[in-house]
């Protein structure tokens, strides 16, 4: 049995949930286009008969804008330790930027082996992609691998590529766990993904979502998540008009949530205004976003 804990890191709308998703063959991380998607820490577990790999995926790091940004950067730094691996994923679209350059010099630091993923593979030709690998030949990479999360190109190979790096034999989770989030917390998670995947640029960043009852029943589940906004503007962009837009974000949601409890669920949504809840730090440990020192 050889299993380990892998991070998964980067700069954001790199495709790092995209690339966990895709590892493990489910839905188990939010996606959008929008940068900043991933507020938590994720995990999702890997199996195969003789193998277990525990990845941990991680908000991206960026320049902090406020107390929030501040606590995802520390979630994110804390877990580049206490791993046996560390992926750095990168955008090729997007070339070695100044957040790339933050991250890689970091992980220098570091003597935990870093495998370079350079993702967004199929979005580039064979000669842009050779050039990028000798871009980022400069740095102590343990291995180079070329990667497209989306169209899950190349990600069998990175799994046997990581498996040279395992270093426990110790199996942590049972054959039917592919994540260690709770329905509450991806009750939340869904919700907000589809408010990022179908409202204006201007309101992700200022949304997030709590699920705050879950009730089991014998047919069905009943599950109460809160909408919190900075604004009373954005509430009424939420809520659309005639309440249309909050009733398609509840039955997207509610399709997901569904397929993953197995049982049909009723789902109500409340928006609420909290102004700069961004900022309060009562709110951002009530939200689930811990100071990582």
């Amino acid at each position: 049995m050889k299993s380990g804990f892998v991070s998964i890191v980067g700069r954001p709308n790199v495709g790092k949930s995209t690339l966990l998703n895709s590892i493990i063959d489910r839905k188990i991380a939010i996606t959008s286009n929008v940068s900043g998607t991933t507020r938590n820490i994720i995990e999702g577990i890997y199996h195969e008969k003789d193998t277990q790999i525990i990845f941990v995926d991680t908000p991206g790091i960026s320049k902090p804008l406020n107390k929030l940004g501040k606590v995802l950067n520390k979630q994110a730094a804390a877990l580049t330790k206490d791993v046996d691996l560390i992926l750095l994923v990168v955008d090729i679209e997007s070339g070695i930027g100044k957040g790339d350059k933050f991250l890689m010099d970091s992980l220098k630091e570091n003597d935990i082996p870093v495998i370079l993923v350079i993702n967004k593979i199929d979005k580039v030709s064979n000669e842009t992609l050779i050039m990028a690998i000798n871009e980022y030949k400069d740095y102590p990479f343990a291995e180079i691998v070329p990667v497209s999360a989306l169209e899950d190109d190349n990600v069998s190979h990175l799994i046997e590529v990581i498996k040279k790096y395992l270093k426990d034999d110790i199996k942590y989770y049972g054959d039917d766990v592919i994540t260690s989030s709770s329905v509450p917390f991806m009750a939340g998670e869904l919700v907000r993904e589809k408010l990022l995947q179908n409202t204006q640029e201007e309101i992700p960043h200022s949304i997030t979502c709590h699920c705050t009852n879950i009730e089991y029943k014998k047919d069905i589940v009943n599950i109460n998540v809160d909408i919190i906004v900075d604004k009373p503007g954005i509430k009424k962009i939420i809520i659309g008009a005639g309440g249309e837009m909050l009733k398609k974000i509840g039955s997207l949601a509610r399709k997901d949530l569904e397929e993953m409890v197995g049982k049909k669920v009723y789902l109500e949504l409340y928006v609420k205004v909290v102004e700069n809840w961004k900022d309060k730090e009562r709110y951002l440990k009530e939200l689930g976003f811990f100071d990582y020192e």
